[in-house]
């Protein structure tokens, strides 16, 4: 299988489109899983504290027999105010549980404005690249408003901001706001999480058809058409295979925009409002 594209980060490094993510991945798989998906060819694994797979996720890379600096790892600082307080203790922690000396890329999970720790957070956050701990830093679920005013206050861009993402609600106004500052966006939920229709939209469907291959892989294609990094989570084998396959499908233009006709605005959100949290 070809190799999957990579999009620069305004650091200077760069980060593989498809990630393989395990939000929601029992810890008992986690490392099962994940060694299959690097099997299979991913360079990229997404995980969080909070989602307490670390130490699988981190099992799986010492299994892979893969040297660390071929697999890309993402891990995120929880957004409760203890953790928010000391991101270095928690960044750390995160570390330990994965059994690396560095993360390539650690990201604010949600900006919680209602706790106002956000800036403090990405302040520290700053620190740990400094210290090396981390390679990349980003935040996760940020609201328009606290995502620029990180950057005014530190004069600090986010290599990559992590939102819920998908062709029924695709974020435009935010993603030109990314483009500006040269912020990577990556893409949460990218198949809907089975929360819509969306891969029995008739677009979906037959654009599937047209190129003998799955709804979820011309989702993705749609994602890495736009420069979005996307990070689908299977733990069934096929479908981790399948989602990976999705780097060698290309969309024609008209289908591209019949896609990104499907937007719902507000009402195709499945997730949490940031704003709200």
């Amino acid at each position: 299988m070809p190799p999957v594209p990579s999009v620069p980060l305004n650091d200077g490094r760069s980060i593989p489109q498809l990630g393989y993510g395990v939000f929601k991945v029992d810890a008992e798989v986690t490392a099962d899983v994940t060694g299959q998906a690097l099997r299979a060819g991913y360079r990229h694994v997404d995980t969080a504290r909070i989602y307490g797979n670390e130490d699988g996720v981190g099992q799986a890379l010492r299994d892979s027999g893969l040297d660390r600096d071929d697999v890309f790892v993402t891990t995120k600082l929880w957004d409760d105010a203890h953790a928010h307080d000391d991101a270095i203790a928690a960044a750390e922690a995160s570390l330990e549980r994965l059994g690396i000396e560095q993360v390539d890329l650690y990201l604010i999970h949600w900006a919680a404005p209602s706790q106002g720790k956000y800036l403090e957070a990405w302040r520290t956050l700053i620190e740990l690249r400094e210290r090396g701990l981390v390679r990349s830093i980003g935040v996760s679920n940020f609201p328009l408003p606290q995502l620029e005013e990180i950057i005014e206050a530190t004069g600090e861009v986010p290599a990559v901001h992590q939102i819920e993402l998908h062709p029924y609600f695709p974020q435009a106004e935010l993603r030109e706001v990314h483009a500006r500052h040269g912020i990577v966006t990556e893409s949460w939920g990218p198949l809907g999480q089975g929360k819509s229709d969306l891969l029995e939209n008739p677009v979906i469907t037959e654009a599937a058809a047209a190129h003998d291959a799955t709804p979820a892989q011309v989702v993705l294609a749609w994602h890495l058409a736009h420069g979005i990094v996307a990070l689908p989570k299977s733990v069934t084998p096929e479908r981790i295979v399948e989602n990976l396959a999705a780097a060698e499908l290309r969309l024609t233009a008209e289908e591209i925009a019949a896609i990104d006709g499907l937007d719902r605005g507000e009402a195709g959100r499945g997730g949490t409002d940031p704003a709200t949290k």
